[in-house]
């Protein structure tokens, strides 16, 4: 996983409630088992509509999205997050996210951030003049050209992962050696040699 410290780029605005994971990634794109190549059935069935907002041209290589309330809500596929992200989308701040999509998309190296309605208005007003937000991990903070400064909260478990480029896996074999030591201290609850051959 990429470590997610700060990033700048173009941000998309797609200013809907309760987008769901089904429309994010349908499901006929789930038969694969790689977390790669994704991002082109992004939104598969809205990109249809020439009048889709993340068809304009000018969110093109958009980095941040910027949506509306209960983002990634429905369905609990991490391939919506896997989306996302293979889509070149580094960071999502909306008022609020469906549970299981915050925790994929974490997991996947997205800063999923949330920002009251207030901060997302200012932010929004903000990019009528100039598409671009630098969304700052290390300092909290999201911050616009013309002088506009947004702070949010962040899970400091989660930040610390992000920060680091860390998932689960990448955690846990950081105390390889430790738990490796601990194998080789602890005895044995049962002897597993005495199931050999039963049966």
């Amino acid at each position: 996983m990429r470590p997610f410290r700060r990033v700048s780029g173009v941000v998309a605005v797609l200013d809907r409630a309760d987008v769901d994971t089904d429309q994010i990634i349908p499901k006929q794109f789930l038969k694969r088992i790689e977390r790669s190549g994704y991002g082109e059935f992004l939104f598969f069935d809205w990109m249809k509509d020439p009048e889709f907002e993340l068809r304009r041209p000018a969110y093109a290589g958009a980095s941040i999205l910027l949506a509306g309330r209960n983002f990634g809500c429905g369905s609990s596929r991490e391939h919506a997050a896997w989306a996302l992200e293979d889509a070149g989308f580094r960071a999502v701040l909306a008022p609020s996210f469906g549970d299981i999509f915050h925790a994929n998309a974490l997991k996947t190296g997205l800063a999923v951030i949330e920002l009251p309605e207030r901060a997302l208005a200012e932010l929004k007003a903000a990019l009528a003049g100039a598409g671009e937000l630098t969304v700052d991990l290390e300092a909290c903070e999201i911050t616009h050209a013309s002088g506009l400064r947004v702070g949010f909260a962040f899970d400091p478990f989660a930040r610390g992962m992000l920060l680091e480029g860390l998932d689960e896996i990448a955690l846990t074999l950081r105390r390889e050696q430790e738990i490796a030591r601990y194998e080789r201290s602890a005895p044995a609850r049962f002897d597993t040699r005495a199931l050999a051959g039963s049966g």
